[in-house]
């Protein structure tokens, strides 16, 4: 049955060294099932609907994955995108999260049409390599200033907007030496270092009583999975239905886009490229993650992604999606620890999103900083995003100033038709609000 479904000949690999892979990829992912819960949670949303939302918006689109492109890539609400749904679309842009989900929504209907009709290759093509990169990076900075807000390491000052916080306090030193611990595992190479992280503190935090213990075995594992209905298909159209949220629309688009086309490209070396360079199965793959983005906003959850997390059980012999199948069925397992969750510190967190954006950083070295008009589009990128606490305006003023600079100095036949668009809209976005 497995051979017929998955080829398993073909790739030469067997059910066991595809379930030990599916079981590495779990491990290394399994933090989302923690922070995505609590981000989304500071929105407004329930907490342990949440929970079970992100488990289902994981599980969906990683068997579509597995069964249809045959891919070892495990999908779930991305880190970055679960970011710019709390702090960009509710508390910068004051959306309720239902109107935030529906924003989801058209985003993932976006991508699923750009799927079917080809688009994300040519969307990929239009955007200069240097803008792609600090896209990354900036969204780097923007989680990880999240991430000292919620250690107490930086805080608000009425003088100069942010300063350094208590350093003494336990909330900073708990983030500490979270970051300390997960780091140390990440050089040992455990498998689902930053899982353990979050797991170290939020342990050490308890001890403390800086957070509250469990009081018994129900307050760890629970039969009684908690029910998304309060969440389930509660999209609100209202206040997205403005020509001013054209721009926020096609920027959480990108994001997914990029996300995803980012993990094909990072993975496409390892699983079988075309004669282009392509990774194989990219039509059915790039829908799975569509479908998960459209599925996710059903479900109450920020934007799902593939993840690039999937290259630890590829690491250990993954070739075909019996791997994904296997990922997708501990996600499921994973439902009984839904109380857990209720007990994660927010300050756990921390420094899993602390180190996530130091591994976005990677992608700086792709850009030329000799250049100035190559650099400085992408250096407004990536430092307006944290600056102005919007992944929006990091699109904007990046795109934007790329297209002008280029036509100042007589290259504007360099800018895509596709590129002047997107930047019309963020400046009709900017001008309007």
């Amino acid at each position: 049955m497995f051979e017929k479904l998955f080829a398993l000949e073909k790739f030469k690999t067997n059910v066991r060294v595809e379930i030990v892979a599916g079981f590495t990829t779990f491990m290394s992912m399994a933090y989302i099932l923690l922070v995505n819960p609590l981000l989304l949670s500071e929105s407004g949303m329930p907490l342990q609907a949440c929970f079970t939302a992100t488990v289902w918006a994981s599980v969906l689109p990683t068997l579509i994955m597995g069964f249809f492109a045959n891919l070892p890539i495990a999908l779930a609400p991305g880190m970055g995108v679960n970011a710019f749904f709390t702090y960009t679309l509710v508390h910068s842009m004051g959306l309720s999260w239902e109107n935030a989900l529906s924003a989801v929504f058209i985003s993932g209907l976006l991508f699923t049409l750009a799927v079917i009709f080809n688009i994300p290759v040519y969307i990929m093509k239009a955007v200069p390599k240097e803008l792609k990169s600090a896209i990354g990076v900036g969204i780097g900075f923007f989680i990880t200033l999240i991430g000292f807000q919620n250690a107490g390491i930086t805080v608000k000052d009425d003088t100069t907007m942010l300063m350094l916080g208590d350093l003494s306090n336990t909330s900073a030193l708990l983030a500490v030496f979270g970051l300390i611990f997960t780091a140390a595992l990440l050089h040992r190479g455990v498998k689902g270092a930053l899982l353990w992280g979050i797991l170290a503190v939020s342990f050490v935090s308890m001890l403390l009583g800086a957070s509250p213990a469990p009081k018994g075995i129900s307050d760890i594992v629970s039969t009684d999975i908690p029910s998304i209905s309060p969440i389930f298909m509660q999209l609100e159209f209202g206040q997205v239905l403005k020509v001013s949220f054209l721009s926020v629309f096609f920027s959480m688009t990108m994001v997914d886009l990029f996300n995803a086309m980012g993990t094909f490209i990072g993975l496409s070396s390892k699983l079988g490229e075309d004669e282009n360079g392509i990774i194989r199965g990219l039509k059915p793959a790039a829908f799975a993650d569509a479908s998960g983005t459209l599925m996710g906003s059903l479900l109450g959850t920020s934007p799902v992604t593939s993840y690039l997390e999937s290259i630890t059980g590829i690491a250990e012999g993954g070739r075909t999606g019996l791997t994904a199948v296997t990922c997708a069925a501990l996600f499921v397992v994973a439902l009984i620890f839904a109380p857990l969750v209720q007990l994660i510190p927010q300050v756990a967190t921390a420094p899993c999103l602390i180190l996530v954006g130091a591994f976005m950083m990677q992608d700086i070295k792709e850009i030329d900083f000799s250049d100035v008009t190559e650099c400085l589009p992408a250096f407004l990128v990536m430092v307006s995003m944290p600056f102005t606490y919007n992944i929006v305006s990091g699109f904007g003023l990046g795109f934007i100033s790329y297209c002008v600079i280029q036509t100042c100095i007589g290259r504007a036949k360099k800018v895509s038709a596709v590129l002047w668009l997107v930047s019309l809209c963020f400046l009709i976005n900017f001008t309007v609000t």
